[in-house]
């Protein structure tokens, strides 16, 4: 497999941010996403502060070591980077990493309660989140990032109590694709839940194998493709 070019995948990172901010991802410019380097993981991309997830550009996107210094470019780093770091050096797996402020999961994360198989998408996150209730503060150590990273353990994504979440796997792709469908399972379950006294889920076996269906990488790719061509068609 040929290799993916940096300005390539700058460029998919750019696509990323647009996708997100036409889901509802955005809050501001408070939002951010990284990818690690393939030919240098201990390097990754990540998106500037003061920018907001649509403004990314080939030259405003930093070049970022393991220990959240910047190695290229100019803009002003995040204090967040941590988040990223941390994961990026628990997780070898791991190639990108989104934080970002949803509001069902953050309501969500309030009530301290599990996601549960209420949908699709809440399959594939039932008994697979983690839970970082630290602080609701800025995460802007490396020790609270390490946290994370450990909260995040070895799931998808991680719910950061009153305050976001992080999403952290094997692509761009999934990544984005996932921080959705979490929004969406924890918007369901909350209408669900708020709704009154709740019918049984499903067996665990038939909720495992469509966690497993609906968790195969070509399903991610088809996925962001399309929202990169919806993008596109609007003009974002």
């Amino acid at each position: 497999m040929t290799a993916i070019s940096h300005h390539d995948l700058k460029q998919k990172l750019i696509s990323a941010g647009k996708v997100l901010v036409a889901e509802g991802q955005a809050d501001f410019t408070r939002g951010h996403i990284s990818v690690r380097l393939p030919d240098d993981p201990k390097l990754f991309f990540m998106k500037p502060h003061s920018v907001g997830l649509d403004e990314l550009t080939q030259d405003n996107i930093l070049t970022i070591d393991l220990e959240g210094n910047v190695v290229a470019g100019t803009a002003r780093r995040h204090s967040e980077v941590y988040i990223h770091s941390e994961i990026f050096k628990a997780r070898p797996d791991v190639a990108s990493v989104l934080h970002s402020h949803p509001t069902y999961a953050v309501a969500l994360s309030a009530t301290g309660r599990p996601f549960k198989a209420y949908s699709q998408p809440g399959a594939m996150f039932s008994d697979a989140v983690g839970i970082y209730d630290d602080t609701i503060n800025l995460i802007r150590t490396t020790d609270m990032g390490a946290g994370v990273a450990k909260a995040l353990g070895r799931h998808r994504a991680v719910l950061l109590k009153n305050h976001g979440i992080a999403v952290g796997t094997a692509s761009i792709e999934e990544t984005v694709i996932s921080a959705i469908m979490l929004e969406n399972a924890a918007m369901i379950q909350m209408i669900a839940e708020a709704s009154g006294t709740l019918a049984p889920e499903f067996p665990a076996a038939d909720i495992d194998k469509l966690k497993h269906d609906i968790s195969r990488p070509e399903q991610f790719a088809i996925n962001f493709n399309y929202l990169v061509r919806q993008t596109e068609r609007h003009g974002l």
